[in-house]
């Protein structure tokens, strides 16, 4: 699972790093479980049942292009926007309740600050959700940008996210680091020219990261904290993560 998947040399890549973009669901929190219990209790209302295999089609896509895939995944007649407002619906009323950080998150964004790096949000969640999360966090004031899915025309793959990331740093796109979850994420961030590096989630650890520059373990894998570590030295105790037990 773990791997570096192309020939870039891993200081030359960190050399040239100035701007991270950072995916939320399934990356920073744990809300794609969320997401799977709003697909049930909408589909169950029809008389399907959510899965895996529709989880993935709809996973990084913005709200219509999801529901879209709901509606042709199991021959719906409803109306995308109708259908769209009935899961926001759920959703809302699920997310706070329930909503998890991922493994590791604190001390990742902590690192993340103190290296002195800009850093920001592009995710495909609605505005209206992000700014529910966002204010339960002590990291959220420290964001150079956030990006919503209410804020491009092109879903995930398309690259149009990321190319307004790299725009929003005033950086070019091979000069900044994505964070993704998932296979949608993460072709959006190399069809953009980033650095991308895939964090699997236990709904996505399947998909396919082919053109990743690193697949890692966690938010605490040492070589994703490598990346940043020439700016985060001069800033921070030498000390990173735990390593995970690779035995």
């Amino acid at each position: 699972m773990t791997r570096i998947t192309d020939s870039r040399d891993a200081s030359t890549t960190r050399r040239n790093i100035r701007g991270v973009a950072l995916d939320m669901d399934g990356l920073l929190f744990d809300t794609e479980r969320i997401y799977y219990r709003v697909g049930d209790v909408v589909l169950q209302r029809r008389g399907f049942r959510f899965s895996n295999e529709l989880q993935s089609r709809m996973m990084g896509r913005v709200g219509l292009s999801a529901i879209a895939e709901m509606i042709a995944f199991h021959q719906l007649t409803d109306d995308p926007a109708e259908l769209l407002e009935e899961s926001n619906s759920v959703y809302g009323e699920l997310l706070l309740e329930h909503l998890r950080p991922m493994p590791s998150l604190d001390q990742w964004m902590e690192y993340l600050i103190n290296s002195g790096v800009p850093f920001g949000l592009a995710t495909s969640s609605q505005r209206q959700f992000v700014d529910m999360i966002l204010p339960t966090t002590n990291w959220h004031e420290q964001l150079a940008f956030v990006l919503t899915g209410d804020d491009v025309t092109n879903g995930k793959p398309h690259p149009e996210m990321y190319l307004k990331a790299a725009a929003a740093l005033s950086i070019p796109p091979e000069r900044m680091l994505v964070l993704e979850d998932s296979g949608n994420g993460a072709n959006a961030a190399i069809a953009a020219g980033a650095v991308t590096v895939a964090i699997p989630n236990e709904h996505t650890r399947d998909q396919v990261f082919d053109g990743t520059h690193l697949i890692a373990e966690s938010l605490s894998d040492p070589r994703l904290w490598e990346l940043l570590k020439s700016n985060a030295d001069e800033q921070i105790p030498a000390a990173g993560p735990t390593a995970p037990n690779r035995s």
